[in-house]
C-alpha cells in the first residue's frame, strides 16, 4: 500500500489552535475583561466551596470556621494565580485547591490523637495546625524540584505521545466531579447542564458563546432559588434538599461582613515527621496535573508549549503557592484548575489579563463575606453540570496531541491504550477499596507509606505519566523518535527554540535580565 504523503492531508498537524477569539497575550476591551474575568471566578467557587464543605464538618469544624476556610481558600487562590500569571509560567491559569490532597489531609483528621479530643472546636484547630504545618514542609518538594530546573530535566523525557494520556486523563479522570453530582439534584443539574451546551455552541452571537456560563448559572440559580422557595423540596430527603436547595450551604448567614485573611490566624502550625511524608505525595500528584494543565492550557490559549525551563518555574512558583496555602490555613494545597482551563476553549477567550481580573475578583469577594457567600451559594450540582462539558474539552486537548505521532505504529498505539486503561482502572480499584475497607489498599503500620502510595496510585494522570513515560522512553526508543512526535516536540524544548517563545514567556518588568532563560 502507497503511503499518504504529508500534502494529501485534508487537515494537517498545526502548533496552534484555530478559531481563538484572543490568545493569550491579546486583550478584550475592558468591560468585557471584566465581565469574563468574573465568570472565571464563579466557576472557580466550586472546588473552593466543596472541598471545606466536606472537609470542615469531619474536624469538627462550625459553619463559621467553613466560612472562614473558603474566604482563605479564595483568598490565597488569587494571590497564587497572580504570581503564576506574572512570574510563572504567565499561562492563563487559574491556581486553586486539589482534591489530590483529600486523601493525606483525611488521614490526619483520623490521627487518634485528635480524634480524642473532645470539644469540637479545640479538635478543628488542632487539625488545621498538623495540616498546615504538613503543608509546609512538603511546599518544598515543590520549590526545589521547579527552581533548581530539576522538573525541567525530567520533562525532556516526555514526548507528545507521552503527554496524551497524562493531559487526558487531568480531565477524564474527574469523571467523578461530573455526571455522578449532577444525578443528585436532576432537577436542576440537567437542565444547567442542556442550557450550557446549547449557548456555548451559538457561534452567530459571539456574547451568548463567550458568557455561556454566566448566563446560563444566572437562569438555573433562579430557577433553583424559585424550586426552594416554594417548598419543592420541603419533603424531600436530607441528601436531595443539601444538594438542591439555595439555602442549605448556611454560608450567607454565618459569613461576616469585613473580613482580610492573615497568616496563622489559626495558631502556630504543628510538625509531624508521617504527616509531612502523607502529604509529600499529594505534592507530587499536583505537581503531575498541573504539568499536564499548563501543556492544556498553552494550546487552549493558542500559545506554544511551554519550554522546559518555563515549566519548571511555574512549578516552582506552585510551590510557593502551596507554603502560602499552609500558612494561611486552606486545609488544601494548589494546583492548576482544570475547570478553569476547559473554559479557555468554551469561550474560546483564552487572554492571560482576563485570568488576572478573575484573581482580583477573588482576592475583593474573599475579603466581603457576605456578598462572596452569596454567590458560593450556588448548588454544587449546577457546577457539575459545567464540568461534565470543560473536562471534556481538557481531555480533548490531550488527545489532538495525537496529531504529531504516528498512530499507525503498532507501539504508539500499545503505550497509549494501555497508559490511558491502567490510568482509569488502577485509581478506581483504589476507589473502591477505600470504599469498602473503609483504608486504602497500602495498609501497614507505616501511616506515612499508606498515605503516600494510596495518594500517588488515586490519582489519574499520575499513574499514566508512570506507565506512559517509562514505556514510551523504554521500547524502542532510540528508533521511534519521529513516530513519537520528537521533531515537532523538540524547537519548544529550549526557549530560542522557538521565536513565539519570548512573546509568550518572557517576564515582565525586564526580570529576564535576573533571570535569563535557558
Amino acid at each position: 500500500m502507497a503511503a499518504i504523503k504529508p500534502e494529501e492531508i485534508s487537515h494537517p498537524p498545526m502548533d496552534q489552535l484555530q478559531g481563538l477569539e484572543y490568545c493569550i497575550d491579546s486583550n478584550p476591551s475592558w468591560a468585557e475583561t471584566i465581565a469574563l474575568g468574573f465568570q472565571h471566578y464563579i466557576l472557580a467557587l466550586g472546588t473552593a466551596v466543596m472541598i471545606p464543605s466536606f472537609l470542615v464538618p469531619v474536624m469538627g469544624g462550625s459553619d463559621d470556621d467553613k466560612v472562614r476556610v473558603v474566604q482563605t481558600l479564595l483568598f490565597v487562590e488569587g494571590i497564587n494565580t497572580l504570581l503564576q500569571t506574572l512570574f510563572g509560567t504567565r499561562l492563563p491559569t487559574v491556581v486553586g485547591g486539589s482534591y489530590a490532597f483529600m486523601v493525606p489531609v483525611i488521614s490526619i483528621i483520623r490521627d487518634p490523637s485528635f480524634a480524642m479530643i473532645e470539644d469540637p472546636h479545640l479538635r478543628f484547630l488542632s487539625t488545621m495546625r498538623a495540616v498546615q504545618g504538613a503543608l509546609i514542609v512538603a511546599s518544598s518538594i515543590q520549590i526545589i524540584l521547579g527552581f533548581s530546573q530539576i522538573w525541567a530535566i525530567c520533562s525532556r523525557f516526555f514526548s507528545p505521545l507521552g503527554m496524551v494520556p497524562v493531559i487526558a486523563l487531568v480531565g477524564f479522570g474527574l469523571f467523578d466531579r461530573g455526571f455522578l453530582v449532577v444525578g443528585t439534584c436532576v432537577e436542576i443539574g440537567i437542565p444547567m447542564l442542556i442550557l450550557f451546551i446549547a449557548l456555548s455552541q451559538i457561534r452567530q452571537i459571539p456574547i451568548l458563546e463567550r458568557f455561556a456560563l454566566l448566563i446560563s448559572t444566572t437562569v438555573i440559580w433562579a430557577y433553583a432559588h424559585l424550586l426552594t422557595a416554594s417548598g419543592a423540596y420541603k419533603h424531600r430527603p436530607d441528601l436531595t434538599q443539601h444538594s438542591c436547595r439555595t439555602d442549605r450551604a448556611n454560608l450567607i448567614s454565618s459569613a461576616p461582613w469585613i473580613k482580610i485573611p492573615y497568616p496563622l490566624e489559626w495558631g502556630a502550625p504543628t510538625f509531624d515527621a508521617g504527616h509531612s511524608f502523607g502529604m509529600m505525595a499529594a505534592v507530587l500528584v499536583s505537581l503531575v496535573e498541573s504539568t499536564g494543565a499548563y501543556k492544556a492550557a498553552s494550546r487552549l490559549a493558542s500559545a506554544t508549549p511551554p519550554p522546559a525551563h518555563v515549566l519548571s518555574r511555574g512549578i516552582g512558583w506552585q510551590g510557593i503557592g502551596i507554603l502560602l496555602n499552609g500558612l494561611f490555613g486552606t486545609l488544601t494545597g494548589s494546583t492548576v484548575s482544570v475547570e478553569n482551563v476547559g473554559l479557555l476553549g468554551s469561550n474560546r477567550i483564552g487572554s492571560r489579563r482576563v485570568i488576572q481580573v478573575s484573581a482580583g475578583f477573588m482576592i475583593f469577594f474573599s475579603m466581603l463575606g457576605k456578598f462572596g457567600a452569596l454567590f458560593a451559594s450556588i448548588p454544587f450540582p449546577m457546577f457539575a453540570a459545567v464540568y461534565c462539558v470543560l473536562f471534556g474539552i481538557v481531555a480533548s486537548v490531550g488527545l489532538s496531541f495525537l496529531q504529531f505521532t504516528n498512530m499507525n505504529s503498532m507501539r504508539n498505539l500499545f503505550i497509549c491504550g494501555v497508559s490511558l486503561f491502567l490510568g482509569l482502572s488502577i485509581p478506581e480499584y483504589f476507589r473502591e477499596y477505600t470504599i469498602r475497607a473503609f483504608h486504602g489498599p497500602a495498609h501497614t503500620n507505616a501511616g506515612w507509606f499508606n498515605d503516600f502510595l494510596n495518594t500517588i496510585f488515586f490519582s489519574s494522570p499520575t499513574v499514566a505519566l508512570i506507565v506512559a513515560v517509562f514505556l514510551d522512553n523504554t521500547l524502542d526508543y532510540k528508533d521511534s523518535a519521529k513516530d513519537r512526535g520528537m521533531p515537532w516536540w523538540a524547537k519548544f524544548r529550549t526557549f530560542k527554540g522557538d521565536s513565539r517563545n519570548e512573546e509568550f514567556y518572557t517576564l515582565p518588568f525586564n526580570l529576564n535580565r535576573f533571570f535569563p532563560p535557558s
